[in-house]
């Protein structure tokens, strides 16, 4: 008796837990075994029931069974033809530029002092959001920030976004072998910067892609649009079979910066780096074999009918009428909504059923006998092994890996991302994936889980399933590097001389 109690002693809450979770999860099987043991015998005996009886009357069986088959073949060929087809990321890239673009955050407080247009309090409050906005001294800025005088300009700005959009599609095309006249759809996204002609003119104009390409050109969205064109290329992908999609996410730097002095607008000078990734993107079912995700589920929450979720994140002309980004104090609170809705719709579609059955149980205590419970948080760890969260900011990572209850590993590609590279907008779930394979941690049939945030304000997922074990990686912005990381990220990291 006394072995049992100290048996139970030792078995702690995680671990029952985690019991229960594959007592349910198997439940079907469990359940299964003892069923056919009872009713073997009389399954037998049926079974030579029918045996005599085809024997007996042959014909009008033969006839039963033919009927039988039809019936079973046209539902199989409804099913067939009315499944989703499968969209499969055959392979991606993200942009790395070369250390002449590299600056230290001692290097761009030089250059906001010399630039004549902050007041010392504003240089000082930029200086200390540059030491605790996580990010280190190895990012990068557009040329146009870099020299002196700066140079913002329309003309700087194009020659930015050719840079790091026409890097990205070159070295997609070479990696995958991709010729140009094989792509059918292409979605761009940029938030702030939309030249006439467009993006995907520009690259249409570039790479000589065929009269015919579906060409999408996505601006004002925020950093969630990478999620919101992979969506959009999924939905082209069903209406058009045998097709290659190619998807470019980045942000424009060079008008992005605020050069003020309202602090609400100041946030985008210390985090935005230049960025942009490509992606290809593929419904044919023989390119399965060579590709390494296959997309499982895009979700979008959509809060902008909310006047607060609607201008926490407003771009603006200052008092002075230069242009800015502002950020409201209430962003924190609508990004929490934001996802609850998100996961409130993610959730069923990919969480095993004793979670879903211990939310459902929470609610109900909660709701229905009025019990003073915390709501209960999924534990979304059984249901992915790799977390992608978009690297906005510390703050934005601190918060989701409190209410994730997510481990500093499952964080470690978003915040070495944002570390590395900065917050690249809509391209960084991409950079965060890219390490992931950089360290080898993507095994077959892993499950990816991205979430990004943007303006709007919106909260979309992406689920991704590994098609393969990503062990050797050709072309990846991290992977000349890889070994330095992970590397220990101060809360506060003061700026060198």
């Amino acid at each position: 008796m006394a072995v049992k109690i100290e048996a139970l002693k030792m078995l702690k809450p995680t671990h029952m837990k985690l019991l229960y979770h594959h007592v349910i999860s198997h439940a079907l099987y469990l359940c299964l075994g003892p069923l056919l043991v009872l009713h073997l015998p009389r399954l037998s005996i049926s079974m030579q029931s029918d045996l005599r009886e085809l024997a007996e009357q042959p014909w009008v069986n033969v006839r039963t069974i033919v009927a039988g088959a039809t019936l079973l073949i046209a539902m199989a060929a409804v099913y067939v033809t009315s499944r989703p087809r499968p969209v499969y990321l055959v392979d991606m890239y993200c942009y790395k530029p070369s250390e002449a673009y590299m600056g230290a955050r001692s290097m761009i407080i030089k250059q906001f002092e010399s630039s004549g247009a902050f007041t010392g309090d504003t240089v000082a409050f930029q200086r200390k959001m540059l030491e605790r906005c996580g990010i280190g001294d190895s990012s990068y800025f557009p040329a146009s920030l870099l020299c002196r005088p700066i140079n913002m300009s329309h003309k700087t700005a194009r020659e930015e976004a050719e840079m790091v959009v026409f890097g990205a599609v070159d070295e997609l095309f070479r990696t995958t072998g991709l010729k140009a006249k094989d792509v059918r759809i292409l979605v761009v996204n940029c938030s702030t910067f939309n030249p006439t002609p467009s993006y995907t003119a520009m690259i249409v104009n570039r790479y000589k892609l065929r009269g015919d390409v579906m060409s999408y050109n996505l601006g004002g969205m925020g950093c969630s649009a990478g999620l919101v064109s992979i969506d959009l290329a999924k939905n082209l992908l069903q209406v058009h079979p045998n097709s290659y999609a190619l998807v470019v996410s980045t942000e424009n730097i060079t008008l992005n910066a605020y050069f003020g002095n309202n602090r609400s607008m100041l946030l985008s000078n210390s985090l935005f780096r230049v960025g942009a990734a490509a992606l290809l993107l593929s419904n044919i079912r023989s390119d399965r074999r060579r590709s390494k995700y296959q997309l499982l589920h895009t979700v979008r929450a959509n809060k902008a009918a909310d006047d607060c979720s609607y201008s926490c994140v407003l771009q603006e002309e200052d008092a002075d009428g230069k242009i800015g980004i502002a950020l409201s104090k209430e962003l924190m609170a609508v990004a929490g909504d934001a996802l609850k809705a998100n996961i409130t719709t993610l959730g069923p579609l990919v969480l095993p059923m004793s979670e879903q059955l211990l939310f459902l149980a929470a609610v109900i205590m909660k709701k229905v006998f009025k019990f003073k419970i915390n709501s209960y948080v999924p534990d979304f760890k059984l249901a992915f092994e790799h977390f992608c969260i978009h690297a906005g900011g510390r703050a934005v990572l601190d918060e989701l890996e409190k209410n994730l209850h997510l481990t500093a590993w499952h964080m470690e590609p978003s915040r070495m991302t944002l570390y590395r590279f900065g917050n690249t907008s809509s391209s960084s779930l991409w950079y965060e994936l890219s390490y992931c394979e950089a360290k080898r941690r993507i095994r077959k049939d892993d499950r990816v889980w991205q979430i990004a945030f943007g303006s709007g304000f919106k909260c979309n997922s992406a689920v991704w399933r590994a098609l393969k074990t990503v062990s050797h990686v050709q072309k990846n912005p991290w992977i000349d590097e890889i070994d330095k990381f992970p590397v220990q990220v101060p809360k506060e990291a003061p700026l060198t001389p």
